[in-house]
């Protein structure tokens, strides 16, 4: 079992405030590993086992509980009458209306409340609206590279190459033979997610479904699978239509766009808005969208489609998540900055390339950075071992040591 000790401070410093702490991310991503972990913890700090509630709604056996009324009697029936007790709610999306279940025991005292689920939208729409300043959001990836190198007790090239082609799904990186059987385990979470979590999107959202808007598996997998080939480049809707229509399928952009935000609402995509960092604005064309995890990327692509830059540049994308960062690409006049990244009020700026060796790759990382005039940190990611050093204040960095 991985230990997240990112995510279980993040529990940590939240624990016994007064608001619902809810971890999001994408299907087996360590979400229910990670209250287990919490909850070994509590116990070991002197919390009674009766002063925990823990319920699992992909669990058969609490399926009765997917009723909201049931599900409320069950939990304030087992309150304790003098202390905290601490719920634990996974996969809570499962259940309609949870948000009533979640606003009730809310503002009861002595209770601490903690919520799972694989879907973005759980924190949208009535939710959003009746939990309004009584949540935090602790998003959960997979394996960083270091936890990963952790597991594997190397962090060398031979490590990152794993990582790079497996990715960080957490059993993924535990299988012992990991070719035979990570691409079966990757396409059974693939399809869960593509079949099962987007129609029970379109079920809790209460679309009728003669008009639900995504109803084609196969032009979704399309979609994803184009997303996926172009990770790193800018996209934009009309360009997905473009693409789906040059196959022998017209298709509108209005439609590509309810279908891109099916991939990205359970956590398959995230996006990244381009920033302009001369005018300080965001822009609204052509972001780009970067692949949750490199092992179902790859397994959405053929082998000839397999790309290092790009992969590289998605794994620093999701690291810099990881650390906390609103990521943005940054726009420099007419050249790009891979990431604006920023924390605490400061900015930092990232260009990510698998090598610098080449003087034109070289001259062409470092033209937009040199373009700013700011005093904010500057720093190009890349996996050569030569060119590391301070150019002009910008410092060349290699990506393993950073990760």
């Amino acid at each position: 079992m991985v230990k997240r000790e990112e995510y279980l401070n993040q529990l940590r410093t939240w624990r016994d405030k007064k608001l619902i702490k809810v971890v999001t991310g994408i299907r087996r991503c360590g979400k229910s590993t990670l209250l287990a972990q919490f909850q070994e913890e509590l116990r070991h700090d002197g919390v009674a086992p009766e002063q925990i509630i823990s319920l699992n709604f992909e669990d058969l056996a609490n399926e009765p509980l997917q009723d909201v009324q049931k599900l409320y009697r069950h939990i304030i029936q087992r309150l304790h009458p003098t202390k905290t007790t601490y719920i634990f709610l996974d996969e809570i999306q499962m259940v309609p209306d949870f948000q009533k279940v979640a606003d009730s025991l809310y503002i009861k005292d002595n209770v601490d409340l903690y919520l799972t689920g694989s879907n973005a939208w759980l924190l949208s729409g009535e939710l959003a609206t009746l939990l309004s300043g009584r949540y935090v959001e602790i998003n959960m990836l997979p394996l960083s590279f270091a936890e990963f190198a952790k597991l594997k007790g190397a962090h060398d090239e031979k490590t990152f190459a794993d990582y790079m082609r497996w990715g960080g799904l957490p059993y993924v990186a535990m299988l012992d033979s990991v070719a035979e059987q990570a691409d079966t385990y990757l396409e059974g979470i693939y399809n869960t997610i593509i079949v099962k979590d987007i129609e029970l999107r379109m079920q809790r959202r209460n679309i009728d479904p003669n008009k639900r808007k995504v109803t084609d598996i196969t032009l979704l997998k399309n979609i994803a699978r184009f997303l996926a080939g172009n990770v790193g480049s800018p996209v934009s809707m009309k360009k997905i239509a473009d693409y789906i229509t040059s196959s022998g399928r017209k298709v509108s952009q209005s439609t590509v766009s309810d279908y891109v935000e099916a991939l990205v609402e359970p956590y398959i995509f995230y996006p990244a808005e381009r920033f302009n960092v001369m005018g300080k604005q965001l822009l609204k064309q052509n972001q780009k969208l970067y692949a949750v995890d490199l092992g179902l990327r790859n397994h959405l692509l053929s082998r000839s489609e397999y790309d290092l830059g790009f992969s590289l540049e998605n794994v620093v994308f999701l690291e810099l998540l990881r650390r906390g960062y609103k990521v943005n690409v940054g726009k420099a006049d007419q050249m790009e900055i891979d990431f604006v990244a920023q924390k605490d009020g400061k900015v930092y700026y990232y260009q990510v390339t698998a090598s610098m060796m080449e003087e034109t790759t070289f001259a062409r990382e470092m033209a937009p950075l040199k373009l700013l005039r700011d005093n904010y940190p500057k720093t190009v990611l890349t996996l050569d071992r030569f060119t590391p050093g301070n150019y002009e204040g910008i410092e060349v960095v290699n990506a393993l040591d950073w990760l």
